[in-house]
């Protein structure tokens, strides 16, 4: 009778054993679907009904730098706390110490919090006379992700355009998430939700703009359309894009011509491109 224990294989012993177990392992096959899904999304919980929660290191300290923001109760940790660079002794409103556990189950599993929630009212609803002197803004036409529009929030503010303009349905609200995706530009454009886009856009144009829409049928190019002192870009949907009504209203419908093999752009890109196009025309026209 052979011994067979460990201590009396060889190494040739060992290397015959390392070629069984990864023959079983290939012969096994594929392992059930179900084992090789992620877990689900844990939800968070619901904050008081009359608050945000932001989240995020740019975000919060966009929103404690907002003189509009009523801010109530802000949880950081230690690390999140330092990197906004706040006073244990002395926040900007009452401060609770926290673990990234806790605002992992407050938040949810996908929330990219980066150690700090903040619980503050939706800033005052903005109308379109808060435009003031703006002489570039971004209109959206029922443009519903929250990523999206966070995403134009802040393509707006780095272009300098006075306002984002969207329709009170079919839009996102006030959330954690659209503060996320804005990355702190929501604490520094007017968000202004209307109820009906093609009166709005009526009312734009009597301010002085040139309302142009953005349409892959439009019927000529962005640039050689823009004029004027004051600008509104409008944008449609992520899908449909823009409505028959919205197309009828605009001062002009133009595309951007792509001259490579894709021929659309998701609305956030679009909107940058067609942002840029219009501040430098309107540089121009002022150096001229």
């Amino acid at each position: 009778m052979s011994d067979d224990t460990p201590s009396s294989r060889t190494p040739k012993d060992a290397h015959y054993a390392k070629l069984r177990r990864a023959h079983r392992e290939r012969t096994r096959g594929p392992l059930p679907a179900d084992s090789r899904k992620k877990p689900a999304p844990r939800p968070g919980k619901p904050g008081p009904a009359d608050r945000v929660r932001l989240y995020g290191i740019h975000t919060v300290e966009a929103a404690l730098g907002n003189r509009e923001r009523v801010l109530h109760r802000l949880y950081a940790t230690r690390n999140a706390l330092n990197r906004l660079e706040i006073d244990e002794a002395n926040p900007p409103c009452p401060l609770e110490i926290v673990e990234p556990r806790f605002l992992d189950s407050e938040l949810g599993s996908d929330a990219v919090h980066q150690g700090v929630m903040l619980e503050a009212d939706p800033l005052r609803a903005k109308r379109l006379s808060d435009l003031g002197t703006s002489d570039l803004i971004l209109v959206l036409d029922q443009v519903t992700d929250p990523h999206n529009v966070g995403a134009l929030l802040r393509s707006a503010v780095a272009f300098g355009a006075g306002a984002v303009v969207t329709t009170s349905r079919h839009s996102p609200q006030e959330s954690g998430v659209l503060a996320k995706s804005a990355s702190g530009a929501l604490e520094f454009i007017p968000y202004v939700q209307i109820t009906n886009l093609a009166d709005a856009l009526n009312e734009i144009a009597e301010l002085g703009f040139q309302t142009i829409g953005l349409d892959s049928e439009g019927e000529g190019e962005l640039e050689p359309a823009l004029s004027g002192t004051r600008i509104a870009l409008v944008l449609g949907s992520e899908g449909k894009g823009l409505r028959q009504k919205t197309r009828e209203t605009v001062s002009v419908l133009t595309r951007l011509e792509m001259p490579g093999a894709i021929r659309s752009l998701n609305v956030s890109n679009a909107a940058a491109v067609a942002l840029y196009a219009a501040r430098r025309f309107m540089g121009s026209a002022q150096r001229g």
